[in-house]
């Protein structure tokens, strides 16, 4: 099965541009990620265009933020959620210079750097406690970039890795 890509994003954006009224383009693109032997060295190859993938295939989610008009953006909100019926691993790649990442746990109506903690309550010795923990990158629902300024003319290009389940 192929998983669905949020195209949402890549929509608004579509329609935005085509109204001519926005100076950001979303590009959004996602490949497998396989890991190959070159004369005894492994290395890894992006797919592109594949077919089906399986349980515990790793794909490489990624999406190009362009500024299209001719003057600098600032503070430039790059949302992407992590698609259905996969898991958060790593980002992928350093995140460029001057980009803040942080990562939501409820669906994307909330963002905070990593690491991410949450409160639980457990029982200790018989009595309820709270507690703070945290969060496990697989649990992470959704990233957000800010590109803190955006050049007229230039692109950021941002990304994570996540699994299939």
């Amino acid at each position: 099965m192929k998983p669905h890509l949020p195209i949402l994003l890549f929509s608004l954006s579509a329609a935005a541009l085509a109204q001519g009224s926005s100076p950001l383009t979303l590009s959004l693109s996602q490949a497998l990620v396989q890991a190959v032997t070159v004369a005894g060295k492994t290395t890894e190859k992006r797919v592109p265009n594949y077919v089906k993938v399986r349980p515990s295939d790793v794909l490489a989610q990624t999406i190009t933020a362009r500024n299209v008009s001719a003057r600098p953006l600032t503070n430039v909100a790059v949302r992407l959620p992590v698609p259905a019926g996969m898991v958060y691993i790593a980002a992928d790649g350093p995140a460029p210079e001057g980009v803040r990442t942080e990562y939501s746990i409820d669906g994307g109506k909330t963002f905070a750097p990593a690491p991410l903690k949450r409160r639980v309550t457990v029982t200790e010795n018989g009595r309820a406690v709270t507690k703070e923990v945290e969060v496990k990158p697989n649990e992470y629902q959704a990233v957000r970039w800010t590109i803190a300024a955006l050049p007229a003319g230039t692109e950021k290009t941002l990304g994570f890795r996540a699994q299939v389940k």
